[in-house]
C-alpha cells in the first residue's frame, strides 16, 4: 500500500509542477513578466499552498476517511485544470478594459491572479495534510510522511522535465494542461479505489508532551529553512544564468536539480527519523551545515563551474544540457539536500506535541511555505536589488546560522533518558553555543562568499572572454537584470551587457542596426508625430527619434530601471541625450503588458528585445504580439523588429520572419550589416501597401541635416545607399518559410527553437538561404532611371539574380 501511496505522490507532484509551468507561461501574457507581476504570482500561487495547508485540518473532519478526501482534492484540482485556460480569455478581458498602471494596477494584478490561482493551489496545499491522517505520528509513521514529501519531490522533477523539455516544446499549453489533468483524475480514482479496501480509525487524541516554545522554535525554524531556500534559489538562478545562458532549458534544468536536491534530502529525513531518538539535533545539524553548504554553492559557482565541464563541447542541445545538470548539481545539491530533510526531521521534532496529525503537518508546511514567500519576493523585489547577489547570500547564510542556534536554544528541555555526559545537555541554554553560532556563521558568510566578477555580468557563459583586454566601466545588478558596461582598450569601442551577453555596442556593426532600427520606419513614414520604443538597451535606437523636430512624442518602455540608468550615462553622446529630451516618456514595465493594458496608438513602433533563447523574449515575438502592435500603429503607421541569425537556427529565425509576415503581409527585410553577409536584419511591417520612392528620401534626408549626419555615421550617404539594405519581401522568402512554425502565445514555439542552437554562428548560410530568391523589387522603388540601373546591378552582383 505505501509503495501505491508513493506512486499517487509521484504523479501528484508532476502534475502540479506542468500545472505551474502552464499557468506561469499564461498569466504573464495578462499581467506582464515585471518584477512585480511575477512576485504577485509566485505569490498568489505559494500562498494558495499555505493557506491550504492551514485550512485543512479546520475544514475536513478527522472522522472523514483520508484517502476519500485526498481523491476528492485531486479530482477538484483536475477540474481547476481544465477551468483556468478556459476562463483566462475572459479575464484578461476584464483586465486589459480596466487598465494597469499604478496601485489600481497592482491592485488588479493581485486579484486576477487570486482569481485564478487561490483555488487550486488551496486545493494542493491540502494534499499532504490530508495524507498525513493516514500515519500515525510514530517514528515510521513520520518517515513515511517524509517519504510522501520525497516522492512528491520527485513527481515535481518528473513535472519540470516533461514541461520544460517535451510538451511545451512540441506541442502547447492546451496538450499539457490535458496530461496534467489526466494525471489528477487517475490519482483521484486510485486513491479511492485503495481508500475502499483500507479501513481507516481516527487517531485517539494525545495530550502535548513538549513545552510549547519548543514547538514554536520548531516553526520558526521551518519557516527560516523555507526562507533561505527560496532566497537563495532566486539567487543561484540568476546567477546560474549568467554561466549557462538564460534560456527556457537552464531555468528547467535549475528548477529540476533543485528538486531532486530536496526529494533525496527529504528521503534522508526519513531514514534519520526512524533511527534517531532525538529528530531535534538533526534539524539543528541540517541548519548548520546549511552554513557551510551555502557558500560553498556561492564559491562553487564563481570559481568551480567556470572551468568545469563533463561533456565535451558539442552542438547537441541534449549533450550540452546534461553537461549543464552535472555543473549545476555540483554546486547544490549539498545545500538542497539539507533543506529537503528538514521537513520530514521538522515533523518528526513536533511529533507528539499535535492531537491531529493534519493539523502538525498543515501548521509546519504553513510555516515552511510563509517562509519561502518571504524568500523568494524579499530576494527578487528588494534585497537583490538594494545590496547584491553577494550581500543577498551572507543574509542567507546568517539566516541559517539563526534557525540553527534558535534551535539549540529552544532544545534545553530533558531528553526521554537524560545522560548528563553528553555535551548536549550540559549547553541546555543555549546562549554560549547562539552566540558562538552567530560569529562563526558571520565569519563563514563575509570570507568565503566572493564578489561576482565583472566579467561574468557582461559575458556569462562565454567564460572564456572573462580575461580579454576590456576594461568594465560600470556594472549593476538590478532587480530583473545584471548589467554591465564594457570598453575595448583598443580600438575603445563601448558594449552594454544584460545578464551576460552584449546586447548593444558602438562597434560599428551594431551602430548601423541600432540606427537603422529607428531611420527606418521614421523615414518611410511622411509624417510621424508619435513613438513607442520597447526595449531601451544603450538608448541608439531610441535616440534616433530626436533628430526628427515632427515628433511629439517618444515613448520608452524598459522592465529594468538600472538599463536607462547606465545608458543615460555611458552612451549619451550614441543616444543623443534622449532621456532628457522634453518630449520622452519612460516607462519602467514589461513591453507586452504595456502594449496589451495601453489604448495609445503610435505612428511608429520600435522592438528590440533581448536575444530570443532567453527566456521570455519570444512573447515578443508571437502572432499575438505582431497582431497588438499592428492594433496600435495609426493609420499609415510603421513597425520595425529586430532579428538576429546569429546564435540560432534556421528553423528559429524562419519562425520569427514567417509569424511577422503573417500579420504583415506587405512588409519587407532589410539587412544592416555593412557589407550585407549577414548577422542581423530588420523586419519593416506596415499595414497598407508601400512603394518607396528614393527622391522623397533624399529631399528628407536633404531638409534635415541631423539625421543625414546621424545615417552618414553608419555609412548611409543617400537615399540609395539606404536601399541597398533592402534584402526581400513575402514573395522572394515563401519557399524558404514552407516549413516554418508560428511562434504562437499557446506555445511560444521560438524559444526552444532558438534555445536548443544557442552555440550556433551559422548566420551565413541562414541569410544566404533566406535571399536565395531574391529579385530585384519591381515597383516597389521609385528611383531616378540611372540610379535604379546602378541598383539593379548591385543586386545582381551580390545575389546573383538577372540583371532585369
Amino acid at each position: 500500500m505505501l509503495l501505491l501511496l508513493l506512486t499517487l505522490f509521484v504523479a501528484s507532484g508532476a502534475a502540479a509542477l506542468i500545472y505551474e509551468v502552464v499557468w506561469f507561461h499564461l498569466l504573464r501574457f495578462t499581467i506582464g513578466s515585471s518584477t512585480l507581476s511575477l512576485g504577485i504570482l509566485l505569490g498568489s500561487f505559494m500562498g494558495g499552498l499555505g493557506i491550504g495547508s492551514l485550512w485543512y485540518h479546520r475544514a475536513v473532519a478527522v472522522r472523514y476517511h483520508p484517502l476519500k478526501v485526498y481523491a476528492l482534492i485531486e479530482c477538484c484540482i483536475g477540474l481547476c485544470g481544465v477551468a483556468i485556460p478556459l476562463a483566462l480569455p475572459f479575464v484578461t478581458q476584464v483586465y486589459v478594459a480596466s487598465g494597469g498602471y499604478g496601485t489600481s494596477g497592482i491592485v488588479l494584478r493581485s486579484l486576477v491572479c487570486a482569481l485564478l490561482l487561490l483555488p487550486p493551489t488551496i486545493l494542493m496545499g491540502a494534499t499532504l495534510p490530508a495524507i498525513s491522517r493516514w500515519m500515525r505520528l510514530t517514528s515510521i509513521g513520520v518517515s513515511r510522511l517524509g517519504l510522501c514529501y520525497s516522492a512528491n519531490m520527485v513527481g515535481a522533477v518528473i513535472g519540470t522535465a516533461l514541461a520544460g523539455f517535451y510538451l511545451l516544446r512540441t506541442f502547447d499549453v492546451y496538450v499539457a494542461s490535458a496530461v496534467a489533468v489526466a494525471l489528477n483524475l487517475v490519482i483521484a480514482f486510485a486513491a479511492y479505489w485503495l481508500a475502499a479496501r483500507s479501513p481507516y480509525a481516527p487517531q485517539d487524541s494525545a495530550d502535548e508532551q513538549h513545552p510549547r516554545e519548543a514547538l514554536s522554535a520548531v516553526h520558526v525554524v521551518i519557516g527560516l529553512s523555507g526562507l533561505t531556500a527560496l532566497g537563495c534559489q532566486v539567487v543561484w538562478t540568476r546567477l546560474l544564468s549568467l554561466l549557462l545562458g538564460t534560456t527556457v532549458y537552464t531555468f528547467s534544468v535549475i528548477l529540476a536539480v533543485f528538486l531532486i536536491g530536496l526529494g533525496a534530502g527529504g528521503a534522508l529525513g526519513s531514514y534519520g527519523c526512524r533511527t534517531s531518538k532525538n529528530p531535534a539535533r538533526l534539524l539543528v545539524g541540517c541548519q548548520l551545515m546549511l552554513v557551510l553548504a551555502i557558500p560553498y554553492a556561492a564559491y562553487a559557482m564563481t570559481t568551480i563551474l567556470p572551468d568545469l565541464h563533463f561533456v565535451a563541447s558539442t552542438e547537441s542541445w541534449f549533450l550540452r544540457g546534461m553537461d549543464d545538470v552535472l555543473r549545476v548539481a555540483v554546486a547544490l545539491v549539498p545545500a538542497t539536500l539539507f533543506w529537503g530533510a528538514s521537513f520530514p526531521v521538522a515533523i518528526a521534532a513536533a511529533g507528539h506535541t499535535h492531537r491531529d496529525p493534519g493539523q502538525l503537518v498543515g501548521h509546519l508546511y504553513a510555516a515552511n511555505t510563509i517562509g519561502a514567500i518571504l524568500g523568494a519576493l524579499g530576494l527578487s523585489v528588494v534585497i537583490i536589488a538594494l545590496l547584491g547577489t553577494r550581500q543577498a547570500q551572507v543574509l542567507l547564510t546568517l539566516c541559517a546560522g539563526l534557525a540553527a542556534s534558535l534551535m539549540l536554544s529552544a532544545s534545553h528541555a530533558p531528553e526521554p533518558r537524560p545522560q548528563p555526559s553528553r555535551l548536549w545537555p550540559r549547553l541546555g541554554a543555549g546562549r554560549v553555543t547562539a552566540a558562538t553560532a552567530a560569529l562563526v556563521t558571520t565569519f563563514i558568510a563575509g570570507s568565503v562568499i566572493p564578489e561576482n566578477h565583472s566579467g561574468m555580468i557582461a559575458f556569462g557563459r562565454e567564460v572564456d572572454r572573462w580575461n580579454e583586454p576590456a576594461a568594465y566601466l560600470h556594472t549593476r545588478e538590478g532587480r530583473y537584470a545584471s548589467i554591465a558596461v564594457s570598453r575595448t582598450q583598443e580600438q575603445g569601442y563601448r558594449s552594454f551587457h544584460i545578464n551576460g551577453k552584449t546586447e548593444a555596442s558602438t562597434w560599428p556593426e551594431d551602430m548601423r542596426l541600432q540606427r537603422m532600427l529607428g531611420h527606418l520606419p521614421a523615414l518611410m513614414h511622411p509624417d510621424p508625430k508619435s513613438v513607442l520604443i520597447m526595449g531601451f538597451g544603450a538608448g541608439i535606437t531610441a535616440g534616433v527619434f530626436t533628430r526628427y523636430p515632427g515628433i511629439e512624442r517618444i515613448v520608452i518602455v524598459e522592465i529594468e530601471p538600472a538599463v536607462a540608468a547606465a545608458s543615460g550615462v555611458y552612451f549619451r553622446d550614441e543616444n543623443y541625450d534622449v532621456l532628457n529630451d522634453p518630449r520622452t516618456e519612460l516607462i519602467y514595465d514589461d513591453a507586452r503588458h504595456y502594449i496589451t493594458t495601453t489604448k495609445d496608438t503610435f505612428d511608429l513602433i520600435t522592438t528590440d528585445p533581448i536575444h530570443p533563447w532567453t527566456k521570455g523574449a519570444a512573447a515578443l515575438y508571437t502572432r499575438e504580439f505582431f497582431q497588438l502592435g499592428r492594433a496600435h500603429l495609426n493609420p499609415g503607421g510603421f513597425i520595425s523588429q529586430w532579428v538576429p541569425l546569429y546564435e540560432t537556427s534556421a528553423a528559429a529565425v524562419k519562425s520569427q520572419v514567417g509569424t511577422f509576415l503573417e500579420v504583415f503581409p506587405y512588409g519587407s527585410i532589410w539587412n544592416s550589416e555593412i557589407d550585407l553577409k549577414g548577422y542581423d536584419v530588420t523586419l519593416l511591417g506596415h499595414v497598407e501597401p508601400l512603394v518607396i520612392d528614393a527622391r522623397e528620401l533624399q529631399n528628407r534626408l536633404d531638409r534635415n541635416e541631423a539625421v543625414r549626419r546621424s545615417l552618414a555615421d553608419v555609412d548611409i550617404a543617400t537615399s540609395v545607399d539606404l536601399l541597398r539594405a533592402y534584402a526581400g519581401r513575402r514573395d522572394d522568402v515563401m519557399g524558404w518559410l514552407e516549413d516554418y512554425q508560428p511562434n504562437l502565445d499557446r506555445n511560444l514555439r521560438l524559444e526552444y527553437l532558438a534555445g536548443e542552437a544557442l552555440n550556433r554562428y551559422d548566420e551565413g548560410k541562414i541569410y544566404d538561404r533566406m535571399t536565395a530568391r531574391l529579385r530585384y523589387p519591381d515597383g516597389f522603388f521609385r528611383l531616378h532611371p540611372e540610379s535604379e540601373g546602378r541598383l539593379r546591378r548591385t543586386f545582381s552582383d551580390r545575389y546573383g539574380t538577372p540583371d532585369q
